[in-house]
């Protein structure tokens, strides 16, 4: 389709006298995107009567009919699509332009979404330092398997783990990250269900045993092939969805789950799990998982951020100085 040319192009900016009332198009907006009135009402918090007030309003300033009532519903003319597709876009701009003033305004409150895991078995119980060092500051953790929607400015901190057999991870444009702990993963189980299943010669026996899977068999499969197990597996045992609910499941003998020596290291120094085959030649070598620090490239240096980032790399570097990497920045 070839574009005809810009009506706009070489026109001075129009008189804000032609704007109407916000509330109208707010209105309008709601409607066009929910495709209904009352929708559009529980939307906006308001009486449907009121955004159907709006309504007639928006096409009295224009003179242009934007909505037709049908049996099915309302629906939007022609002339009102085309002025929802530019209303919205306008609206968008604005929201995007209001959150970032926001977020650049707010030097006291540090939005972190996290792997379940690592907020569970590490983050949270260390986060108290973390506030008593930075008196004054909010922190905001919301534990997930997604990564934020950092355009959207959902969060200031992403942390994720990714496995070194899994899919390459690829940083989306506009970010930063930094590797700020290189983990093994390992198969771990509590010391009552190793008695009770007695001797594991090599990682091929773990077939035969209970394993304890997350959303499906991949991670399980994955980690066997890594340490040589390659045949066709037909894996078995209880899926969990979270490897926070996994280990939980571990501590109670229910079988053998898949972890890190960061997330268990709590429960390895306390026996309450074991490394299955530590001083086994058969699973070694380890296989290796990165957790990276991600932000926007734009924030990385803020004051918050900053913080959070040097304190997070400082504690991982005293307390499991084997994990750490050479260098973090």
């Amino acid at each position: 389709m070839v574009e005809g040319p810009d009506e706009t192009a070489g026109r001075s900016p129009p008189s804000r006298k032609t704007l109407p009332p916000f509330e109208a198009l707010r209105a309008f907006d709601a409607v066009g995107r929910l495709r209904g009135i009352r929708k559009a009402a529980l939307s906006l918090g308001r009486d449907h009567a009121v955004v159907s007030r709006h309504l007639r309003t928006l096409e009295s300033w224009t003179g242009v009919k934007l909505v037709e009532r049908t049996a099915g519903g309302i629906v939007l003319t022609e002339d009102g699509l085309r002025y929802h597709r530019q209303v919205s876009a306008a609206l968008d701009g604005i929201v995007y332009a209001t959150v970032d003033l926001m977020r650049r305004g707010d030097h006291s409150r540090l939005h972190i979404w996290s792997m379940p895991g690592f907020s569970l078995h590490w983050l949270t119980r260390r986060l108290g330092a973390f506030e008593k060092k930075h008196a004054g500051i909010e922190i905001e953790l919301r534990p997930t398997e997604n990564s934020p929607d950092f355009s959207m400015h959902e969060a200031d901190v992403d942390i994720r783990f990714v496995s070194a057999y899994g899919e390459p991870f690829q940083l989306p444009a506009g970010l930063r990250s930094i590797e700020f702990a290189h983990v093994p993963i390992i198969a771990v189980a509590s010391p009552d269900y190793l008695r009770e299943v007695g001797p594991i010669a090599g990682p091929a026996d773990l077939i035969r045993l209970r394993l304890l899977h997350e959303i499906n068999v991949d991670d399980w499969a994955e980690w066997l092939a890594a340490h040589g197990v390659y045949e066709e597996l037909d894996l078995s045992g209880p899926r969990l969805w979270q490897g926070h609910l996994t280990l939980e499941a571990a501590r109670h003998g229910r079988g053998i789950a898949l972890a890190n020596h960061l997330v268990a290291a709590d429960d390895l120094a306390a026996g309450r799990l074991v490394e299955v085959g530590k001083d086994n030649p058969g699973f070694q070598p380890h296989t290796m998982g990165i957790y990276l620090f991600i932000a926007r490239a734009d924030r990385w240096d803020m004051p918050l951020t900053r913080k959070f980032r040097s304190w997070l790399t400082n504690t991982i570097a005293t307390e499991l100085p084997d994990l750490a990497p050479a260098s973090v920045t």
